[in-house]
């Protein structure tokens, strides 16, 4: 925090190819900082950390406003179509110890698509993925954001009525990062009020796990 008036806060967008890393990190900056578009292969092919501006009306301290900025690591999918696993984590480990090493991570946001179902396989890679990155602790720094909410809400599914079908794989990864998701509507989620929205849900994600942060330390073993 380099000022008393403001907070920056650190974020990193995992997941699976075409799930919507690049397109959530550009609706958390408010800005166009990734690419993102629609593709048959991996879009994105290497780390970049993107850095939104000043951020005003989310937050207050002590009676007075505090300023926010949001950093954002944006990173290959895992599995990736050009990219070995072990390719995407290395380079992945590496970009967090590089970007946050020092500063920490408040929160990692494993990407999923909402209109698609969750595998055990996929669920399973995914965890083993964020563990070897994070450690131990990685369920404290851990949060669920689902992509493509819209499509869900065109099909007259409610965020309730969509927990209440989903996948028990789903349900059981929600329940291991205790409840901390969030539903991102692709459409809109560009749109001030709704980023407004998202920011402040994650702001307590971070408060609620005391504005912890982790620090990436990482090692080719």
């Amino acid at each position: 925090m380099a000022d008393t008036n403001e907070m920056t806060i650190n974020l990193v967008v995992l997941g699976k190819t075409q799930t919507g890393k690049s397109a959530a990190g550009n609706s958390l900056l408010g800005s166009l900082d990734f690419e993102s578009r629609r593709s048959p292969s991996s879009v994105t092919s290497r780390c970049s950390l993107g850095r939104s501006c000043r951020i005003l009306g989310i937050m207050r301290r002590n009676g007075c406003e505090l300023a926010l900025r949001v950093r954002v690591l944006d990173t290959p999918g895992y599995p990736h179509s050009a990219l070995s696993k072990e390719q995407v984590r290395d380079m992945v480990g590496s970009a967090l110890a590089h970007h946050f090493g020092e500063e920490g991570l408040h929160l990692a946001l494993l990407v999923l698509r909402a209109d698609l179902p969750l595998c055990p396989d996929e669920s399973d890679d995914a965890v083993q993925f964020i563990q070897e990155l994070l450690g131990p602790t990685w369920k404290n720094f851990t949060a669920v954001l689902l992509t493509h909410a819209d499509k869900a809400e065109a099909a007259a599914c409610s965020e309730e009525t969509y927990l209440h079908s989903a996948s028990s794989t789903l349900l059981s990864l929600l329940s291991s990062v205790q409840h901390k998701y969030i539903f991102l509507d692709n459409q809109k989620s560009i749109i001030k009020e709704e980023r407004t929205t998202v920011l402040r849900k994650l702001l307590n994600f971070i408060r609620q796990n005391n504005y912890q942060v982790l620090l990436p330390k990482h090692s080719k073993e």
